[in-house]
């Protein structure tokens, strides 16, 4: 086994998904709900962002260029979809998923994607890929994937203690400054995916 490979995939994807940063806005939008909703909402966004990122580290760039996408394209799409959930954070007009398909609207979008797989975990696993020779690592980079998927799933699965401390009145706080980070966070992915079709397009 390529110890040296799994740590590499490992350590990068933890670090762009940032389980402790998702927490924040995790809690945001599911800390009013019961705590086997939320727990159900925290397996649903891990089981999602496991399956685009292996579907993308498959066939990834063979789907962009069967669609003439390239990959700040998908970028800018991701912040954008990020700036309408921030803006009803930050306005408190956010839908309250009190049913169980709310649930799974919340843990899909943004959760489960642009969040946890969004266009940083999905790029960089497509480079992985790209590196791999042979069987043996991509069976690595597999592993190396469902290790951060489950990290991420702990984190979330036990993010609950949270919310007691922190109450409705300190959910309220967490969902603005929520807000305002994936407000922040969005505007970086537009900005980069403008950055990089200047360079390519000034390249070319």
């Amino acid at each position: 086994m390529n110890v040296k490979l799994f740590g590499e995939v490992f350590v990068t994807l933890l670090v762009i998904v940032d389980p402790p940063g998702m927490v924040p806005v995790f809690l945001a939008l599911t800390g009013t709900l019961p705590a086997k909703q939320r727990h159900r909402a925290g397996t649903q966004a891990v089981l999602l962002a496991l399956g685009v990122i292996v579907v993308f580290a498959v066939a990834g760039q063979t789907l962009l260029d069967y669609l003439h996408v390239q990959l700040p394209a998908l970028q800018g799409a991701g912040g954008l979809l990020l700036i309408l959930v921030a803006l009803q954070l930050l306005t408190g007009k956010t839908d309250e998923p009190s049913e169980q398909g709310g649930t799974s609207n919340v843990a899909l979008v943004p959760i489960g994607t642009p969040l946890l797989a969004g266009p940083g975990a999905i790029v960089a696993t497509m480079l992985f890929v790209q590196r791999a020779e042979g069987a043996v690592d991509y069976t690595v980079i597999g592993l190396a994937i469902l290790a951060v998927m489950l990290t991420v799933w702990v984190v979330l699965r036990f993010s609950g203690g949270i919310v007691k401390l922190l109450r409705p009145g300190g959910i309220e706080v967490l969902t603005r400054i929520a807000g305002l980070l994936l407000a922040a966070i969005a505007v970086q992915l537009i900005a980069d995916a403008v950055g990089a079709f200047v360079k390519l397009y000034a390249a070319a």
